[in-house]
């Protein structure tokens, strides 16, 4: 069994007591917060049968390493996700479900990431990818950001995206990158069927080779002074625009 890990937050926490309440280990609480949010989710933690340890702020910062851990944290056992990004193109293959995925190609932020997650989650992305070197990973930043998104969304690091791209487009899986650049507008093209929508961060964009590796490129247009979006921002114009053509 891996090794326990720290969730902070109402929204990370309270996600896992309603969604896998079992691998909570204990709940850590501020006694010093008596409002109406904090006895909620104290009750939920009741019903759920777990176990909650009064901390003070400090204590709960350390455990943290952030201060923003709202006067909650929780020690948790780490869900058992999908097995492989094959698993999981596998399993929808055989539902009929097209796949609808994120990738992400240089976003080493945690709180970009956090956000991109959680977008994913709203659009019911089935998926983020994104390459081991040159990423985040998923931390108790990036948890307390996704607000329960990190634990409900698949997310595969990879070795080698150029290669995970070509072996999306095998399986017909229609790869899309964002460029500021590009001819096409987001509006213009077809995420019906199977996408993978391919973001870079915010700055430098997608690498080349990954840029390459597209089936096309889209942007997103821009009306006024600013030439870009935030990467969590720009997921999730794509994103819902996908699910928009996919008919809500």
């Amino acid at each position: 069994m891996s090794s326990p890990k720290v969730l902070f937050g109402f929204h990370a926490v309270g996600v896992r007591l309603k969604t896998a309440p079992a691998s909570v280990i204990e709940v850590y609480a501020d006694p010093t917060r008596r409002d109406a949010r904090m006895k909620q989710f104290l009750n939920r933690a009741a019903e759920a049968g777990v176990r909650v340890i009064e901390a003070d702020a400090a204590r709960l910062a350390k455990m943290a390493g952030s201060a923003g851990h709202q006067g909650v944290v929780a020690r948790v056992q780490a869900l058992e996700g999908a097995r492989s990004l094959d698993d999981l193109l596998e399993d929808l293959e055989a539902e009929g479900v097209p796949p609808l995925l994120l990738v992400l190609d240089g976003v080493t932020d945690p709180h970009n990431l956090g956000a991109c997650l959680r977008v994913a989650d709203g659009a019911g992305a089935h998926a983020v990818i994104a390459p081991k070197d040159h990423a985040a990973g998923i931390n108790a930043t990036v948890s307390k950001v996704a607000s329960g998104a990190a634990e409900t969304v698949p997310y595969f690091m990879v070795t080698n995206l150029a290669r995970t791209l070509n072996e999306l487009k095998e399986r017909n899986i229609w790869v899309i990158g964002t460029s500021g650049d590009a001819e096409q507008t987001l509006y213009q093209a077809d995420m019906k069927g199977a996408t993978a929508l391919v973001l870079g961060a915010e700055g430098p964009g997608m690498r080349q080779l990954t840029r390459k590796t597209c089936d096309a490129l889209v942007r997103i247009p821009m009306m006024g002074a600013v030439e870009s979006l935030n990467v969590s921002v720009a997921s999730g114009v794509c994103l819902y625009e996908a699910r928009r053509q996919r008919g809500g």
